[in-house]
């Protein structure tokens, strides 16, 4: 199979690895994307939590709490950045948040067919398509999420929108104290991207995935090591290795950001007991503008093009 520049680029933008590296992998691998990405991971030239979804889109995440317990958090993607910075499409999506509150719609088809709330003689969908008619632009409402919770909810958007987190705890306590703390711990989510609340919530096929591509990048570490190691000492760094993946993937497990003293469970735990309260962080969710939309960049590609000899 021909490998191309748009390939290359693609690979990079996914992984991080060298341009030429990634070249090689698609070459090794006939071309298939996600078969190159594991063979960049395990020769040592990828990060597991390096994902295509880096690639930016234009437009923003807002999200809304109502009384503690009912918030919804909504992506509207936009065609350029200074439409993404107008009032009026601002405005817009500010709606689009308060529909997502009232909503009893659970999937997106369903939300777009939806009575816009602020004029019942249209749908989502129809005030989408005037809005678009208004801006010039393609407007698109990518997805929504709303919780209902009996505990807590809190919301924090960081860079006028680039990326927007929900944070829902259990607690029967809900003081403005409580309240700080769920937003510190949004931050965190939006600053350390977790996957996962705990490593309860880290599935064995995950696991066994990772410890499959830290057995392969040991390996070749020892292949290349002057003084190669035991079997016994590769299983304990395999184990070490994939602990510390914990620590940076499980929110819990991570070092808080405003006090390297303490894990996040750690700082959760003493505002707990500092207010008397049950507290226990529930769920998390985070939305980075443009996950997973690719956008154009035309130097880029002929960069990529020029360095391997074009498509």
């Amino acid at each position: 199979m021909a490998i191309t520049a748009s390939m290359v680029k693609e690979l990079r933008e996914a992984t991080g690895a060298g341009m030429m590296d990634c070249k090689k992998a698609l070459n090794e691998t006939n071309g298939d994307m996600d078969a190159a990405v594991e063979y960049l991971r395990k020769n040592g030239q990828a990060k597991a939590e390096k994902k295509a979804s880096r690639i930016a889109a234009e437009g923003i995440v807002m999200a809304e709490v109502k009384d503690d317990k009912t918030a919804a958090i909504v992506e509207v993607n936009s065609e350029t950045d200074f439409v993404a910075k107008n009032e009026e499409f601002r405005g817009f999506v500010s709606a689009v948040v308060d529909q997502a509150l009232a909503t009893e719609s659970a999937d997106m088809e369903a939300f777009m067919a939806e009575k816009w709330n602020v004029d019942g003689s249209k749908t989502v969908q129809d005030a989408l398509t005037e809005k678009i008619a208004v801006i010039g632009e393609k407007l698109s409402i990518r997805r929504f999420e709303k919780i209902v919770s009996d505990g807590c909810i809190a919301a924090y958007i960081h860079g006028g929108g680039r990326i927007g987190v929900l944070v829902e705890a259990d607690t029967d306590v809900v003081n403005d104290e409580i309240r700080t703390c769920l937003k510190n711990v949004a931050m965190q989510v939006a600053a350390m991207y977790p996957k996962y609340v705990c490593r309860e919530e880290v599935s064995e096929e995950y696991m066994a995935h990772e410890k499959e591509i830290l057995l392969a990048q040991a390996k070749k570490e020892n292949e290349e090591s002057a003084k190669p190691k035991p079997d016994n000492i590769i299983e304990k760094m395999i184990v070490g290795r994939l602990n510390k993946e914990m620590k940076e993937i499980c929110l819990l497990d991570q070092i808080y950001v405003q006090d390297g003293d303490l894990t996040v469970a750690q700082y959760v735990e003493k505002v707990g007991k500092d207010n008397g309260a049950k507290l226990a962080i529930k769920k998390f969710i985070r939305f980075e503008t443009g996950e997973g939309l690719e956008k154009k960049n035309e130097d880029f590609a002929a960069e990529v093009a020029a360095q391997i000899g074009g498509n």
